[in-house]
């Protein structure tokens, strides 16, 4: 009762059909005035007929006759409202006291007690239990015996459970295995009709249900029948929690993430290469993408490369048209066509960095990326190595330095270019290359946006150390280009040597930082990016500062690109030791003599 009030407070009439047990039955006690809220519930009562004969003796109970019933004085208190003791009245009272000359049924209501049948079977079930004990244990014998003296009450429930005689309603009295009664019930339905509200039979239980949907009735009046669940079903993706103790109740729970639904109570993770679906009941490949060509990242390097390709090209087909010309020889043809081709390399492998990677493309990567700089860096190393011996030797004689001659200046070239190549070779056979698709990258929270990333098997620490030894030739060659730094502008390249270095130098520092600072970027081809431009940037430097005012002279001073005339290496020698002492007085020879006469003469 105090729960339907509880409902009526909480507004919450004919939301709850209420299910009630044998405690609550057809009585009207438990529904007054709240009628509405209570409409609609179901409840049981145990089958049972009013046993005759029952009302006539217990209607003649009095407080004379029925003293063996210790709680018959209190009941007789209850029923006819009075006091038996004098000194429990209370001054003031409306309450009498008892003149035992009440009657049960005539000075009050009675309706006969549903449960009396059972009480009356229970009684004889005892009964029927030990005689028949008595028959087994004592045989032929009046009273107790020594076997039943005391009364083993485990021996006795053995043979309770196994009664089995008419009760009083004449329906069967068994128990079975767990020592229960068959269950008999009656199901009735509190409903209102024509505002009148009644408890009626709606069907029973005998061994089975049988149910009259039709006659049934829910709040409001409609005939519909609710759902009745616990819990509404779950949405694909989502598992059910069962509620401890309760199977038919459960909360649904999102297989979230990278899970799917494995079944209906677990989630499962996908494997390391797959993501769900779009409901999460199963798991799809994760896309795999790659830098394509049409990207902004790989549009800016490829054009840079398409423009330093062709000025290379350029520059290199002006040399070998004025092959034999001053400027060309003066140049060094031989380390000049070998620093344009590393010049060109570092151009190409931009389009080996946007490659689509493969087996071939990663292993052209391990070549190339590291080895176009060798060899400009090599060559670069070698020219001004040359100029500092020459200038070294000439403050002590004047006597030509060793391994100055362009078949030596190769020789040297080659052999520093060729570590490169050892290092990679080595490389590969400790790690063979190949492709791999990198899952973790781009694994975001929202699997929807996860990608793998197809690329090469080059770590970053693997590519600083591939280009490592470029990078030391580079420092070298500066630290050489710093020495010569005093050496007549117009010798022997020696200025725009330093001021190439230089450049390359801040180039690169400033590439460290930003390869590494942008290696958890979101954008995960900054780096391709980065590393493409900075290769181009140190290749158009060299570029650009040795070769474009050479080709400008050739092709558009024609008038400055003729011979000199010649002198012997010693007397050249002593030109540039000269020049080199006195170049704070002015200058010695500013018409560049020295710079082409000591070419030449090594060719020759």
């Amino acid at each position: 009762r105090r729960v339907l009030e509880a409902a009526k407070r909480a507004n919450q009439t004919g939301h709850f059909i209420w299910m009630g047990s044998d405690s609550w039955g057809s009585k009207i006690s438990p529904v007054l005035h709240l009628e509405e809220v209570a409409e609609g519930s179901v409840t049981i009562l145990p089958k049972r007929v009013s046993v005759k004969g029952f009302d006539r003796y217990f209607s003649s109970r009095t407080l004379d006759n029925n003293r063996r019933n210790i709680w018959f004085a209190e009941f007789w208190e209850e029923n006819f409202h009075c006091k038996l003791s004098r000194h429990a009245l209370k001054k003031g009272s409306s309450i009498k006291k008892c003149t035992n000359r009440e009657r049960i049924g005539q000075d009050s209501s009675y309706e006969q007690e549903g449960k009396v049948q059972f009480v009356i079977d229970a009684v004889y079930a005892m009964g029927h239990a030990l005689h028949n004990m008595h028959k087994n244990l004592c045989p032929g014998k009046v009273g107790l015996c020594p076997r039943m003296d005391p009364v083993d009450g485990v021996e006795l429930l053995k043979y309770i459970r196994n009664v089995n005689f008419s009760g009083i309603a004449g329906t069967p009295v068994t128990f079975n295995e767990n020592g229960d009664a068959p269950g008999r019930y009656d199901i009735y339905q509190y409903q209102i009709r024509n505002s009148t509200p009644e408890y009626k039979v709606i069907g029973q239980w005998t061994d089975h249900l049988h149910l009259k949907v039709e006659s049934m009735l829910w709040p409001g009046g409609g005939s519909q029948l609710p759902s009745s669940i616990c819990s509404l079903p779950c949405k694909p993706g989502e598992r059910k929690k069962l509620v401890k103790g309760i199977p038919c109740c459960w909360h649904c729970e999102r297989c979230d993430g990278y899970q799917y639904q494995l079944d209906e109570f677990h989630c499962k993770r996908c494997h390391f290469n797959e993501r769900p679906n779009e409901n999460h009941t199963s798991c799809t490949p994760i896309p795999i993408i790659k830098l394509e060509w049409s990207s902004p990242w790989a549009v800016v390097p490829v054009f840079i490369a398409i423009v330093g390709i062709i000025a290379t090209l350029f520059v290199v087909v002006t040399f070998v048209r004025y092959n034999d010309t001053p400027i060309v020889k003066a140049s060094g043809r031989e380390l000049s066509y070998v620093l344009l081709t590393g010049i060109f390399l570092c151009y190409a492998t931009t389009f080996l960095m946007i490659a689509e990677p493969d087996l071939s493309t990663c292993s052209l990567r391990r070549i190339f990326l590291g080895l176009g700089m060798s060899i400009s860096y090599a060559a670069l190393l070698t020219k001004t190595n040359r100029i500092y011996r020459i200038f070294e030797q000439g403050k002590k004689s004047v006597s030509a330095p060793r391994f100055i001659s362009p078949a030596s200046q190769l020789v040297i070239t080659f052999s520093l270019i060729s570590l490169q190549l050892v290092g990679v070779c080595i490389w590969f056979i400790v790690d063979p290359s190949h492709s791999v698709i990198d899952y973790e990258d781009q694994r975001t929270t929202n699997p929807h946006f996860a990608r793998g990333i197809l690329k090469c098997d080059i770590s970053d620490l693997s590519l600083i150390c591939l280009l490592g030894y470029s990078m030391l030739l580079m420092v070298t060659c500066t630290v050489y280009a710093i020495k010569t730094r005093g050496v007549p502008e117009t010798f022997n390249e020696a200025k725009p040597i330093g001021f190439t270095m230089y450049t390359t130098c801040i180039v690169w520092l400033a590439f460290i930082p930003i390869f590494f600072g942008t290696s958890q970027s979101a954008e995960k081809y900054i780096q391709t990016t980065t590393l493409t431009i900075s290769m181009s940037l140190s290749a158009s430097v060299s570029l650009g500062m040795l070769y474009m005012p050479k080709v400008y002279i050739i092709l558009f001073h024609p008038e400055q690109n003729v011979p000199k005339r010649k002198r012997s290496l010693k007397a050249v020698v002593t030109a540039a030791t000269m020049s080199n002492k006195f170049s704070q007085k002015g200058g010695f020879r500013p018409n560049g003599e020295a710079k082409s006469e000591l070419c030449e003469n090594l060719e020759t």
